[in-house]
């Protein structure tokens, strides 16, 4: 497997992700960009963290594929959410759990950020979300 993923002794735990990746895959994928919209530009879950979440990790895990990877060759996310607060974290997760199954998502996550930004390129996006792999 091109993707070890672990957390070292003496780093904080438990937490929803790994802290450390290490890759030895010679192909990387990087897939940026990826909101809550559908192929045709339609907009999903106007206004609901939790279903934009859970969009924006399929279409992740759509152009992973397309490029021959899944989740399980992701080394890093970078998840980018407007007006971030603390409290926004339940449904963050939620919507994460909800596709966690369908897109196989590991648990827990590979090394991951969350950002809270002011907005995204368009209003009523919420999150965006990036990935980098690594595959033989």
């Amino acid at each position: 497997m091109p993707v070890q993923r672990f957390t070292p002794e003496g780093l904080l735990q438990p937490t929803p992700y790994h802290h450390v990746a290490v890759g030895t895959g010679s192909r990387h994928v990087h897939v940026s960009g990826q909101i809550s919209g559908l192929a045709d530009g339609t907009p999903v879950a106007a206004g609901d963290l939790s279903g934009q979440v859970a969009q924006a990790l399929r279409n992740t895990a759509r152009g992973l594929a397309g490029a021959g990877a899944t989740f399980d060759d992701v080394l890093r996310l970078t998840f980018y959410v407007t007006q971030w607060e603390p409290e926004k974290m339940e449904a963050f997760t939620a919507g994460a759990e909800a596709v966690a199954d369908e897109i196989g998502l590991p648990s827990p996550f590979p090394p991951s950020s969350l950002i809270g930004v002011d907005r995204l390129f368009a209003p009523g996006v919420l999150v965006e979300i990036e990935a980098t792999a690594l595959v033989d």
